[in-house]
């Protein structure tokens, strides 16, 4: 199926045309280049676990999900065209594209460099609209991307780049919260989860010196845990255990995504602990105000970052040689590995190849 004919660059994905979520081929049109865009030739896309939410419609009526979807929005790829005002990349560079593409540039919050939080509403990669809000936005399942130069990002041309293209989301969205509550030589940070998310919160805290411990309900996920540079490993469904370290930690990222009793997660926070959520359960999680009041607690909430810290996240993880663990697919393979995914049987990021293509 195709999206309406329009005049731009003509291009080929695989989208979903309602809330079964099932993939097929899509052809449609991006924009034309224009003098401060760039054209991606996208390499990887990674698989989100906010591209499930969205497309199977779970975050509606919050978010409402718009058909026909091409999502992904951790997107890496070389520039294979330039406008004639750009000077941040050249033909031949290497560029990422995170969670949006665009904002208004003129709110508090644009101007402060956090972007995500534009009070117009940001253009989000996919599943939304051009700052018009008449053109719709498709996402890296795809071989094309049209971008302003600003919200594009420098990649390093060191390091896989089927292990960079997590970084534009899961890399991002823990290292913000990371960095903004202080994770460091001397704190005691706890990683909520060992998923997509998980697995980058516990690389990012090891290498800003913290010790880490990852909180999960999976024993089997010790080995592992250790192996992404973890300190230690606490099994929360052992009740010994989980009352020892009560109380023990500066700082929790959450980033389960599945329902979860916040308040037994507050409880290991000690005095004035901070417990960052990142991960997005479907449904309302009740909290006791006693879980805060206790111990001066706080719990917080972040959502990926701007484009300046994104593009200084990219910069760590090249200079501490971090990527995320990722299983390369084929396209066509998007269906199967959605179900996967769901399940937990990945480790610890399906990424796209968009070589498979043709």
């Amino acid at each position: 199926m195709s999206a309406p004919e329009k005049q731009g660059i003509a291009t080929r994905g695989f989208a979903t045309q309602n809330k079964e979520a099932k993939f097929g081929p899509f052809e449609f049109v991006r924009r034309e280049v224009g003098p401060n865009d760039i054209l991606i030739d996208i390499a990887y896309c990674g698989i989100c676990h906010t591209d499930i939410h969205q497309s199977k419609a779970e975050w509606e009526p919050m978010i409402p999900s718009i058909y026909p979807m091409v999502p992904g929005h951790e997107i890496v790829g070389r520039v294979s065209q330039v406008g004639n005002e750009v000077t941040k990349f050249k033909v031949g560079d290497f560029a990422g594209i995170g969670c949006f593409i665009d904002s208004c540039g003129e709110c508090a919050p644009c101007k402060a460099g956090i972007e995500q939080y534009c009070v117009k509403g940001c253009a989000m990669s996919y599943n939304g609209t051009e700052m018009d809000r008449e053109t719709l936005t498709y996402g890296g399942y795809s071989k094309h991307y049209v971008i302003g130069e600003h919200y594009a990002l420098k990649v390093s041309a060191g390091s896989e780049l089927s292990g960079i293209a997590p970084l534009l989301c899961a890399g991002i969205t823990t290292y913000s919260p990371l960095k903004k509550w202080g994770a460091g030589p001397g704190k005691k940070v706890a990683v909520a989860g060992l998923g997509g998310l998980g697995h980058m919160g516990v690389k990012i805290a090891a290498a800003m010196g913290a010790e880490v411990t990852v909180l999960s309900t999976s024993p089997s996920k010790e080995k592992d845990a250790k192996a992404l540079s973890a300190h230690k490993f606490l099994n929360t469904k052992d009740a010994e255990s989980a009352k020892a370290a009560a109380g023990t930690f500066d700082l929790i990222l959450d980033t389960i995504s599945a329902q979860h009793d916040y308040n037994f997660y507050l409880s290991l926070l000690g005095l004035e602990g901070v417990m960052v959520v990142v991960g997005v359960p479907t449904d309302p999680v009740p909290v006791n105000a006693f879980s805060l009041v206790v111990g001066n607690k706080a719990i917080a909430g972040s959502m990926i970052g701007g484009i300046a810290e994104t593009q200084e996240m990219l910069d760590f993880c090249a200079e501490n040689a971090i990527t995320a663990d990722i299983e390369l697919i084929r396209i066509q393979q998007i269906n199967e590995a959605y179900e996967r995914l769901i399940k937990g049987d990945v480790k610890y990021r399906f990424v796209i190849d968009m070589a498979s293509l043709k």
